[in-house]
């Protein structure tokens, strides 16, 4: 049997969990009786809400500024969220990133925003973190990626590039650190209707395009995005190693 708090006195990272996918990703793991550190970089409001619902929920939870595309900053977060609560157990890179345009007008310092914030974050987290989760031979390391990875969709290349990237160093990551207890996933949600899909040119029609096509007849909730997360961070997905999980209804299987 699950045990009803099945992360209790567990601790999870969750970056850019402020808003959307990664708060919604917050207050499940706090469901599940994780101790949170809640990350925003730009905008505060939204992450005191967050954590606001993982205290009035029973949990606990710490707001942490940092800019993960920087390693000395995603460092800090791990620290400040191990000093705050004993550990690091759980890492979810989520925070994403990137300027919707065709890859022949984008440029250099696009290209680094975008990569450094989506993949590099993923690098230096589970650097920071894997030495905390090797004390107690346990941990958990999600990545949160999307269908751009392996299809293309406009205005998406050097997103779908970076989403690539963490699929592929979530793959590395696995093999090197299963011995030690710590196992990593990837999770590709479809198309969520977040404050993120409104950055994209038309994303009305292109929301309205996606609900139509899938074969559930819908689009997928972000809470059913972390009630999968979850699931990979449970004793019982703990031979789920190194793949990418996908979550779309169906969406991407079809032609």
């Amino acid at each position: 049997m699950t045990p009803a708090k099945p992360l209790a006195d567990r601790t999870a990272v969750i970056t850019g969990s402020g808003r959307g996918i990664g708060s919604a990703i917050a207050v499940e793991l706090a469901a599940m009786g994780a101790n949170v550190a809640v990350n925003y970089f730009r905008n505060r409001a939204p992450a005191e809400e967050t954590a606001r619902a993982i205290t009035e929920a029973g949990g606990k939870a710490i707001v942490v500024k940092a800019h993960v595309g920087k390693r000395e900053q995603i460092e800090r977060l791990i620290a400040t969220a191990a000093e705050a609560f004993g550990g690091v157990d759980i890492f979810v890179a989520n925070a994403a990133s990137g300027v919707p345009r065709p890859l022949l007008e984008q440029d250099d310092r696009e290209w680094d925003w975008t990569v450094d914030i989506n993949a590099r974050s993923l690098f230096h987290g589970v650097k920071a973190a894997a030495p905390l989760m090797m004390t107690n031979h346990w941990g958990r390391v999600i990545g949160v990626t999307s269908a751009g990875s392996r299809r293309t969709i406009p205005n998406y290349g050097i997103v779908g590039i970076s989403k690539s990237a963490i699929e592929t160093l979530i793959r590395y990551f696995a093999v090197e650190l299963a011995p030690m207890g710590i196992i990593c996933n990837a999770v590709s949600p479809g198309v969520v209707r977040t404050d993120a899909v409104t950055h994209f040119p038309d994303w009305e029609e292109m929301v309205e395009a996606a609900a139509a096509r899938t074969p559930t007849g819908g689009l997928v909730t972000a809470e059913e995005v972390a009630q999968l997360v979850g699931y990979l961070c449970t004793d019982a997905a703990r031979n789920i190693v190194g793949q990418t999980l996908v979550i779309d209804g169906g969406y991407e299987i079809l032609p």
